[in-house]
């Protein structure tokens, strides 16, 4: 079988219809957590750490369509096809590579939301007043 630029199958047009002969639409919502620490003053020299686990959320059929092989189905075994899942996540952890299989797939970004907070806190051998910042991240992407 043939590759797609981000290393996934290449879907032929009768692997992405539905019985009625129309493509399946839906949403698929893509998450993750992010943290980062910035001293002093906003210093440039923010340290960032990498994503851990980007969440899936949508019908398990479409997840299934797009991510195949790389969709860890662990937290949501035996999921029906047609029902929804917000437990699924992704063995890998590069956005990137998820929005390319979602666009490859014929899926548009629809909206995107984040939320952050911050906190004062001392890192293992860094100074005590650091600031402490984490995220969460929510794409959503859909299929007409």
């Amino acid at each position: 079988a043939s590759r797609s630029p981000s290393g996934g199958p290449l879907l032929t047009p009768s692997q992405s219809l539905d019985g009625a002969g129309g493509r399946r639409s839906g949403y698929i919502t893509i998450g993750y957590r992010g943290s980062y620490t910035i001293g002093r003053e906003a210093q440039a020299d923010a340290k960032f750490r990498r994503v851990a686990r980007i969440t899936v959320c949508g019908k398990t059929a479409l997840a299934k369509e797009v991510f195949g092989e790389t969709l860890n189905e662990s937290r949501d075994p035996d999921r029906p096809p047609e029902r929804y899942t917000a437990r699924y996540y992704l063995k890998f952890n590069f956005l990137e590579q998820a929005f390319d299989r979602l666009s490859e797939a014929g899926f548009r970004m629809a909206a995107c939301s984040s939320t952050g907070t911050c906190a004062f806190g001392p890192e293992p051998g860094g100074p005590a007043d650091d600031k402490i910042w984490t995220s969460y991240t929510e794409y959503v992407f859909c299929r007409d």
